[in-house]
């Protein structure tokens, strides 16, 4: 129960302190990824996914990707749709495939025939990228999940 507590208590600060660097970086544009459907394994999960990043003004980009969960993932979902606002630093240089890397974090969800959820995640190439502070998800199933979150995205 104690490395439950710490686990989330460290999700929870890496929460706040993202959405504070957050307000310091600029809008890049909007990742939709479709994340298959999958079952919680109590305390892991991992699912795959196909995501399209817009830039205004330009083509979208497709990513491939997979996001892994570890802590309370308890449940089955069906397909998920998850939005992010993507924000980079100022100084970071938007090119093809930017986005590809490894993202970490935090979320939380809760599913009863149809749910919500939210998901934090900073990395990227250089860590140069945040997936907006708080993704809106729906999802249909039956599910509950507290975690620690990793994306790895690649084209």
């Amino acid at each position: 129960m104690k490395k439950l507590l710490a686990a989330v208590a460290a999700a929870a600060m890496l929460m706040t302190a993202g959405a504070a660097q957050a307000a310091t970086q600029v809008k890049v544009g909007v990742l939709s990824c479709s994340v298959d459907p999958g079952v919680g394994f109590i305390i892991a999960s991992s699912k795959d996914m196909t995501c399209k990043f817009k830039r205004e003004g330009h083509k979208s980009e497709t990513y491939q990707g997979n996001i892994k969960k570890l802590g309370i993932d308890i449940g089955v979902t069906g397909r998920t749709e998850i939005v992010w606002l993507v924000f980079s630093a100022s100084s970071t240089k938007y090119g093809p495939g930017s986005l590809a890397g490894t993202y970490v974090g935090g979320s939380a969800e809760a599913t009863l025939g149809v749910g919500l959820g939210g998901n934090f995640l900073i990395g990227g190439s250089k860590r140069g990228y945040a997936l907006q502070p708080w993704s809106i998800q729906g999802q249909v199933g039956l599910n509950y999940s507290v975690a620690l979150s990793g994306l790895e995205l690649w084209k």
